[in-house]
């Protein structure tokens, strides 16, 4: 009689046990360094506001109500964690999972891990030195190269991101072919956002691959107009205090010195609103709690989100991430 093994978990014993010894590492980390471990829900009545990021949903059914409450699965614990923030706690971390409905591949399952902390009184330059310090914990790595998000594209492709007309950001792309796989943002006339889908297409297929071979690279001060959540460079507007990690082309972790100006939260959501209206997409509530929150007070902050499964393939030397993961998409 054959037996399917379709059942079995995607990671193996030896690579789920170095995942344990690699989390307890981390929180021992934490607690070294006096950051409260805390839990917030992985599900939520209202959701990420992003052009680029799904939610998946849910709902709850109550037996003694007729009225069911419509839910979205956590992209990320970012909004409770700041509330708790707001709320007078100290620096805070957690593991947690997360969910996007977002593509299934070699460093993408829908549900992950997600390292997330907070440091109170962090700028953005300390806090890469704090992800800095945790990469050289986990993986051994030599201390991280930085560089600017314009520096990489002059170097790479011979791009000034800010002074270059729309028309090189145009022609570069069509050198490459991707005409014929994003046509939509290829006009005439680029609006912004037209202009940041095609530098982020050019970043991740020609300069993303090319960084952080040897050693991890903080890649810093995004344009204001890719802030998210961020709080916007002091010293020139056109920059966001926001940076990524990137190591042997895995893109690890996205951070940023804080925002905490309510009136601007909000403006960002209603520009993220009107960005997904006209690419079709569904139009999301604002998260009210959590802009009552910033009008409360968030206090000087930096935070930053890591994804725990991308580093341990890293760690383990794997090559997709079901091998880290007790059962994957394709598991299930």
């Amino acid at each position: 009689m054959n037996i399917s093994n379709e059942w079995q978990p995607s990671g193996s014993v030896e690579s789920l046990v170095k995942r344990a010894q690699i989390l307890t590492e981390i929180r021992q980390y934490f607690a070294t360094e006096k950051v409260l471990e805390v839990e917030t829900p992985t599900i939520s009545p209202s959701t990420i506001t992003d052009v680029h990021l799904e939610a998946m949903r849910t709902v709850h059914t109550n037996p003694h109500s007729v009225k069911k409450t419509h839910l979205f699965l956590q992209t990320s614990p970012e909004y409770y964690m700041k509330r708790m923030l707001c709320a007078g706690f100290p620096s805070i971390y957690q593991i947690t999972k997360c969910y996007r409905d977002d593509e299934v591949g070699r460093c993408h399952n829908p549900e992950f891990t997600m390292l997330e902390w907070y440091r109170l009184g962090f700028s953005m330059d300390e806090l890469i030195e704090d992800v800095d310090m945790l990469l050289r914990l986990v993986l051994d790595t030599p201390a991280c190269e930085k560089m600017t998000y314009r520096e990489l594209f002059v170097r790479h492709l011979d791009l000034d991101v800010k002074s270059d007309t729309d028309l090189k950001i145009v022609t570069l792309c069509k050198k490459f072919g991707y005409e014929n796989i994003v046509p939509l943002y290829f006009k005439d006339k680029l609006s912004q956002f037209d202009r940041d889908m095609l530098l982020q297409l050019l970043f991740c297929e020609k300069i993303e691959r090319e960084i952080g071979l040897e050693r991890p690279i903080a890649v810093m001060k995004f344009p204001a107009s890719q802030a998210s959540l961020a709080k916007i460079d002091p010293s020139d507007p056109w920059l966001s205090l926001r940076f990524e990690f990137y190591y042997k082309g895995i893109e690890l972790a996205n951070g940023f010195e804080e925002l905490n100006d309510a009136d601007e939260q909000k403006t960002r959501f209603i520009l993220d609103n009107k960005q997904r209206k006209e690419c079709g997409l569904d139009v999301k509530a604002e998260d009210v709690k959590f802009l009552n929150a910033l009008k409360a007070g968030l206090p000087k902050c930096s935070g930053v989100a890591l994804g725990i499964d991308r580093l341990l393939m890293l760690a383990l030397g794997k090559r997709h991430i079901s091998e880290v993961l007790s059962f994957d998409f394709a598991s299930l």
